[in-house]
């Protein structure tokens, strides 16, 4: 190494080369992955108006399949699925187009005509969702097309995926879960207790129910052992809970007037940029449940927040609840929450099993009958 460049200088300057040829990695990658999704748009778009305007119907599938092996041998996702997969692709997002309610399309000759037309304002429909399935792997759009019941659950699950990085089988996880109906879905009283657009952020990071099936739990338990299992299983229940949650405390404890309490749960949100204090409640929701979470959230607030940080927030975890009864709860406390039902795996006690019929006893009882 030249004596002129100091070890520092030389490692300041690699890090940087480093970061230079990530990115171009990076870029590559997405260029590649960008390519090969138009690619399968294109060849969905051409397989679907083929059989359309034939009457070979879906057998043609089997027969393109070979002879695009034969032409090319070397040519991965060539397979009859896949390309009944690249058909269904395009059909998915097309035809979600074509039947929205946007009647300045319908009302264009060439869409009626022809559904595979190419007016301007389905052009830029099409461009726009082309625009979100190029920037993740076609297994992913495979999962999320053939999983999604319409485009707007489609665009959601894109969404999701491109801004939290997820894996192929979080994603997975996710739509099995249905997070598309849970997330935002928690009764609060967000609306009159933060400020706009801070109140609309914490709306969504709120899911209702949460579910925690990666735990299971033997009746009878108390809260601190539901607790203590999602402590133990951090890493999935920070998933649960969503992008931006840190955990900072289990059985937080704060001394007030010389009385010592301990919060549940404490975590600080990076992008609410607040503490969130949960609270379980292995019961149905009662209204003092919100006085008391009122009264943690004032703790927290003068007593761990910084001045740079926003109001803490409280999220209530129950076992069942009437939203109504919620609603009321909610409605005169001056601290944001919400409150959420929670779901999880329970395991039958050993000493109930033995009493239950088998499946034979069952079975027996019926032909009996």
């Amino acid at each position: 190494m030249d004596k002129n460049l100091t070890n520092t200088e030389y490692k300041i300057w690699l890090i940087e080369l480093k970061s230079t040829i990530r990115s171009a990695q990076v870029k590559a990658t997405f260029a590649v992955n960008s390519a090969l999704i138009g690619f399968y748009w294109e060849l969905g778009k051409m397989i679907a108006e083929k059989i359309q305007q034939s009457n070979w119907g879906d057998k043609i599938l089997e027969q393109v399949s070979k002879d695009l092996k034969e032409e090319f041998p070397a040519m991965q996702g060539l397979s009859r699925s896949n390309l009944s997969y690249a058909r269904q692709f395009y059909l998915f997002y097309y035809s979600s187009i074509i039947q929205q309610p946007v009647g300045q399309i319908l009302q264009q000759p060439d869409t009626e005509l022809n559904p595979f037309g190419s007016s301007t304002l389905i052009q830029q429909a099409v461009g726009q969702i082309k625009e979100g399935v190029c920037q993740i792997p076609w297994g992913h759009n495979i999962l999320i097309f053939s999983k999604s019941k319409d485009i707007t659950e489609a665009q959601f699950y894109i969404g999701e995926t491109i801004e939290n990085n997820w894996s192929r089988d979080v994603l997975a996880l996710q739509i099995k879960s249905n997070l598309y109906e849970r997330q935002g879905k928690a009764v609060t009283n967000f609306s009159h207790t933060l400020p706009d657009p801070l109140s609309d952020l914490a709306q969504q990071t709120l899911k209702d129910p949460y579910i925690f099936d990666f735990i299971t739990l033997t009746k009878p338990f108390v809260e601190r052992d539901l607790e203590q299992q999602l402590v133990q299983h951090i890493t999935k229940f920070l998933l649960e809970l969503g992008k931006g949650f840190a955990f900072v405390g289990q059985q937080y404890h704060l001394e007030i007037a010389e009385t010592d309490y301990y919060i549940d749960l404490l975590f600080y949100h990076t992008k609410l940029k607040c503490y969130v204090v949960i609270e379980l409640k292995n019961t149905r929701f009662i209204p003092e449940y919100a006085g008391k979470l009122n009264f943690y959230l004032s703790a927290v607030d003068s007593l761990v927040k910084q001045d740079d940080d926003n109001q803490s927030i409280g999220i209530l975890l129950c076992r069942d609840k009437k939203n109504i009864e919620v609603e009321f709860a909610l409605r005169d406390m001056n601290k944001p929450m919400g409150v959420s039902e929670f779901n999880l795996t329970e395991v039958i006690p050993d000493n109930l099993k033995s009493s239950l019929p088998t499946i034979e006893e069952i079975e027996n009882e019926l032909k009996d009958s």
